[in-house]
C-alpha cells in the first residue's frame, strides 16, 4: 500500500519561495509517475506539476516557469519548488503516485495535503 506525506506548507508572502516534499511508504517510486495537485475552496482539483518515472515534466499553465517539480528516487522524494508565489497559488497541495510511470495522469494514491496560503 502506497502511502504519501506531504509537508512543507505554510504562509508566505507574494513573491515569496516555499518548497514542499512529498514523503512515500510502501513501495518504490522509481517506476510510478508522479504530481502535485493543489484545490483552491471552491474551486476543481487542478493539476500543478507531474513527473514521469523517466523524468519528462509537464505544468501547469499557470505555474510555468515558477514551480520546479523534482524526485529523488534513491530517497523515495518528490519535490515542488515554488518562486514568485502569488495569492491566486493558495491552496491545499496534494502529492500523487501513480503506478503508470509514462503518465501525466494521476493516479490512485493522494496524500493528506499540506495548506499554502499566499498572503501579506
Amino acid at each position: 500500500q502506497v502511502q504519501l506525506v506531504e509537508s512543507g506548507g505554510g504562509l508566505v508572502q507574494p513573491g515569496g519561495s516555499l518548497r514542499l516534499s512529498c514523503a512515500a511508504s510502501g513501495t518504490l517510486l522509481s517506476r510510478y509517475a508522479m504530481g502535485w495537485y493543489r484545490q483552491a475552496p471552491g474551486k476543481p482539483r487542478e493539476l500543478v506539476a507531474a513527473v514521469t518515472s523517466g523524468g519528462n515534466t509537464h505544468y501547469g499553465d499557470s505555474v510555468k516557469d515558477r514551480f520546479t517539480i523534482s524526485r529523488d528516487n534513491a530517497k523515495n522524494m518528490l519535490y515542488l519548488q515554488m518562486s514568485s508565489l502569488k495569492p491566486e497559488d493558495t491552496a491545499v497541495y496534494y502529492c500523487n503516485a501513480n503506478p503508470y510511470g509514462g503518465t501525466y495522469l494521476p493516479g490512485g494514491y493522494w496524500g493528506q495535503g499540506t495548506q499554502v496560503t499566499v498572503s501579506s
